[in-house]
């Protein structure tokens, strides 16, 4: 087993390393050291994100007496400073919350089109498309819906005051934090990619030498757009100083949100999606995030299959979960959409009746070819950057958050003046029928340009109870191997019987209907099992790491255990 993320500082090389980060650092250290060596039972809350910093943030609110949406909020605004791939405030995401009370509630902050998109705008006179225009610069960008989701979260369950929860993300990115190495050499492999979408200049670049493991980086000018907000709230990024900013770095560069767009996105309340699995009651993230959907329709799909019979990642596990994959990947490219604009019929969807029969074709002789492989028709018509937290609170208060700039630090672009960067999430549309997006995934109407849409997701933001009590707080960046992440980290707690940061460290493996592939990580799925797999017609074509779990159990005594991704500096704190 992989152990959770542990944090030394004596190792760090930082000129006048300032003393409060020391005693932060040294604070996770100290946590993460013991828990690895399992001597403290968390009881009293936990944060597990993508960086250390900010699942220290988190545990700070908690310990002041602020709930899990209070220290998610805290956690979401320090990662757009010590995250900057994919922590934003130029982005979007997907929270699912859920109350000691048992109950839910989903928020949708899902970037949108501009209100000048257009369909076929990322397609040349011939209707092809254009190379990389909805993936590089300001075109890409969709309105951003991040800063307006943490304002609705506050004001529906915060405890603490706003500027309280802002201010540690004011102070990192005024006074800086010290990069780990693995950010260091990301910093370093973008660094002409920044400069030709930023002949301005930007924080992220280090004009000096190549960036390494220890340096401070400080950014005044998102420091000045945090204490905006701050002091401001919504107002202080979708109005005023930030606002202009932001909309004359699209004139100056052909990209088309407007004022307008700003102050008229609005992130919304939804009805979470939920269903039954062997007896736990999982709960997800409806559209316009496909993950939740997805995620169930898997989990009924294997329902009726022995699992823990057949055991982790042997011949007819895998197949089933292949064949499943395979199945709801179809329906996915053409039944998903912003349910605003596409009436997606959830309940045909997430019919018993209806998983199953997608299901009777399979054979464990042979793989089912993907290009026999058509979308189902439900009835009820109503018509791999990223990142996840999970946090827990004394009470049993629960958030998971996902969020994303789409790709790798999104569309490249920061907003001069503002610090901060934008997304590409405008290539999650479906361009043109049958023509893939950055993730390999194909769309149809239902996920077509439209101003004002939002484009769909995979983000997967998952709750799980038992007998009415919280279980499981999961989720993961990934793009499309989000909801296959989410999905087999479940069954490896509930049908192998793992702990969570077994569960969290596991190989994985991907399947996604096309291409017609399973995408193992290296050490997934032992080389036997391919061997028989392979002779029934499946292939298998590797891959490196696959998504970063970020996820909290519940155990039995009601302690709580961490999973904290050994695929980054994803990182455990609790008290």
């Amino acid at each position: 087993m992989v152990k959770p993320r542990q944090i030394s500082i004596f190792c760090i090389k930082v000129p006048c390393f300032n003393r409060s980060i020391v005693i932060l650092l040294l604070g996770i250290a100290l946590c993460q050291f013991a828990y690895a060596k399992q001597d403290t039972a968390y009881r009293n809350g936990m944060v597990v994100s993508a960086h250390p910093i900010a699942s220290q943030v988190g545990i700070d609110v908690l310990k002041k007496g602020g709930n899990a949406v209070d220290a998610a909020i805290a956690v979401k605004f320090a990662l757009a400073v010590v995250y900057p791939n994919a922590g934003n405030i130029g982005g979007g995401g997907f929270m699912v919350f859920r109350s000691s009370q048992n109950e839910y509630a989903a928020l949708d902050f899902r970037e949108k089109a501009p209100g000048m998109a257009t369909r076929d705008m990322y397609l040349d006179e011939t209707g092809e498309p254009v190379s990389r225009l909805s993936l590089d610069g300001h075109l890409a960008v969709g309105v951003p819906g991040s800063v307006d989701g943490m304002v609705k979260a506050h004001e529906r369950y915060g405890k603490l005051l706003w500027k309280d929860l802002l201010q540690p993300a004011v102070d990192l990115a005024r006074k800086g934090f010290p990069l780990t190495e693995m950010q260091a050499n990301e910093l370093n492999r973008r660094k002409e990619s920044f400069k030709r979408f930023n002949s301005h200049g930007t924080a992220l670049i280090n004009e000096k030498a190549d960036w390494k493991a220890g340096d401070l980086l400080i950014q005044k000018e998102l420091a000045k757009t945090m204490k905006r907000i701050q002091s401001k709230g919504r107002r202080g990024f979708y109005e005023g100083k930030v606002a202009k900013l932001l909309v004359r770095e699209m004139k100056d560069n052909g990209g088309i949100i407007s004022l307008e767009d700003l102050k008229n996105y609005e992130a919304k309340w939804r009805e979470p999606v939920a269903n039954d699995y062997r007896g736990y009651h999982v709960v997800s993230m409806p559209p316009s995030s496909s993950g939740g959907i997805a995620l169930l329709s898997l989990l009924k799909s294997v329902e009726p299959y022995p699992l823990s019979h057949w055991g982790f990642q042997q011949d007819s596990t895998v197949q089933v979960m292949v064949e499943a994959e395979r199945r709801v990947y179809a329906d996915r490219a053409e039944h998903y959409g912003d349910a605003d604009f596409y009436p997606v019929p959830l309940a045909g969807l997430l019919d018993s009746n209806y998983i199953h029969a997608r299901m009777q074709d399979i054979s464990f002789e042979r793989a089912t070819s993907s290009e026999s492989v058509s979308h189902g028709k439900p009835v009820g018509y109503e018509s791999e950057e990223t990142t996840h937290f999970s946090v827990v609170d004394k009470d049993g208060n629960a958030v998971a958050i996902t969020t994303t700039l789409n790709n790798s630090y999104g569309s490249l672009v920061v907003v001069k003046g503002a610090g901060f960067l934008l997304n590409d999430e405008m290539d999650d549309f479906s361009m043109k029928p049958g023509v893939p997006n950055l993730y390999g995934l194909l769309g149809g109407k239902a996920n077509a340009i439209e101003a004002n849409k939002r484009m769909l997701s995979a983000m997967t933001p998952t709750i799980v109870t038992k007998d009415g009590k919280l279980l499981m707080v999961v989720g993961t960046p990934g793009g499309s191997t989000i909801i296959t992440s989410v999905f087999q980290v479940i069954l490896n707690v509930v049908d192998f019987g793992m702990g969570m940061q077994e569960a969290v460290s596991a190989p994985r493996f991907h399947h996604q209907w096309l291409p017609d592939n399973i995408q193992p990580e290296k050490e997934a799925i032992a080389e036997d099992v391919r061997a028989r797999l392979e002779a029934k017609g499946y292939q298998f074509v590797q891959r490196g790491n696959i998504g970063r779990v970020d996820a909290i159990l519940v155990k039995a005594d009601g302690t709580l255990e961490g999973g904290a991704d050994h695929r980054g500096d994803d990182t455990i704190v609790g008290y």
